[in-house]
């Protein structure tokens, strides 16, 4: 800290004031003017242009025009970040691999989800660190500020405006999650009903994932999933290990094993479902009465907080009133 106060006495004696200011606005300056080449900067690919003229052809073909216009208008805007697509995605396999899995697992499945998702945070990021300057100015004209609370109010936006972004993702994948496993056990009982009847496996997917569209969206949309890829000819079991991951839900896995095994042994699906439903139901049972006998403790503070201050005064309020009373009394 004493340095930075010896930096903040060199830039108040030598440009005013608003010497730390200008400061902080140059470092900007240059760090921006750093990052612009490598942001700007892209390899050509032969390719692009094979693939505008694919584009365009489709879109002008003039089959259906909805449909087809609006994946146009979405490829057009996934290809304006193809140029920053070394600077706003992972370089690393694993990482690319990682992110884009949780990207997934929250419901994001296009192929520019995770370049969206980084070009969100660079940008919400850069906008509140602006709005943290402009905060700084008016507070440095209004009032003397030190430089702590100058660096604060400046870093401070622009880190909240970058993690913006990946809470919202990971509110949206935990809303997710608690989405898939609440409607799981009433797919399961529906997938039992329709194998039971006659239809099989895929048939069951395809008319559960039609029922559950109402209640529960994001399970009906992996069981489409898996209707399509099995359609497409994939392996089932591959289709199904998908399913487990980009649910990332242990029910859903522990589905999956038990659906795998049974194809693999020869055993009847119909009785897995049956055990599998079973243990499902009795399970959100357990969820339930663990949130029920979890309520009274969570209440316990409440409870203490806004009844008992009040209960005490009702009781010994008119008591403490009579001896305030009578100790006045007997002092005169």
């Amino acid at each position: 800290m004493e340095f930075l106060s010896q930096i903040n006495d060199y830039l108040i004696t030598n440009f005013g004031d608003l010497g730390p200011l200008y400061a902080v606005g140059v470092l900007g300056i240059v760090l921006i003017s750093l990052t612009l080449p490598i942001f700007l900067k892209k390899q050509y690919d032969p390719l692009d242009k094979l693939k505008g003229q694919n584009v365009r052809g489709a879109s002008f073909g003039g089959a259906t025009g909805d449909k087809k216009d609006l994946r146009f208008k979405e490829m057009k805007g996934a290809e304006k970040l193809d140029r920053f697509a070394s600077f706003l995605e992972p370089q690393d396999e694993e990482e690319m691999s990682s992110a884009r899995l949780l990207m997934m697992q929250a419901g994001y499945r296009s192929k520019s989800a995770v370049r969206t998702f980084h070009f969100a945070q660079f940008a919400l990021g850069i906008l509140f660190l602006i709005l943290g300057v402009l905060y700084a100015i008016v507070s440095s004209t209004t009032g003397e500020v030190t430089t702590q609370q100058m660096v604060l109010s400046i870093i401070i936006p622009g880190a909240v405006g970058y993690y913006i972004p990946k809470y919202w993702v990971n509110r949206r994948l935990q809303t997710r999650q608690q989405e898939i496993t609440n409607g799981f056990p009433d797919a399961l009982d529906m997938m039992l009903v329709c194998v039971e009847a006659g239809q099989s496996v895929e048939q069951s997917i395809i008319r559960v994932a039609k029922e559950l569209r109402a209640g529960f969206p994001a399970l009906a949309d992996e069981f489409e999933i898996v209707a399509n890829e099995t359609k497409a000819g994939k392996d089932k079991a591959q289709v199904l290990k998908d399913m487990a991951e980009r649910a990332g839900v242990s029910d859903v896995a522990s589905f999956v094993t038990v659906m795998i095994q049974s194809a693999s042994f020869g055993t009847s699906i119909a009785e897995a479902l049956r055990v599998y439903a079973a243990e499902m139901r009795d399970k959100r049972v357990m969820r339930a009465e663990e949130k029920a006998n979890v309520l009274p403790t969570k209440l316990t503070l409440g409870t203490m907080m806004f009844t008992v201050p009040p209960l005490m005064i009702i009781l010994v309020g008119p008591s403490v009133y009579d001896i305030y009373i009578t100790l006045t009394n007997s002092n005169f």
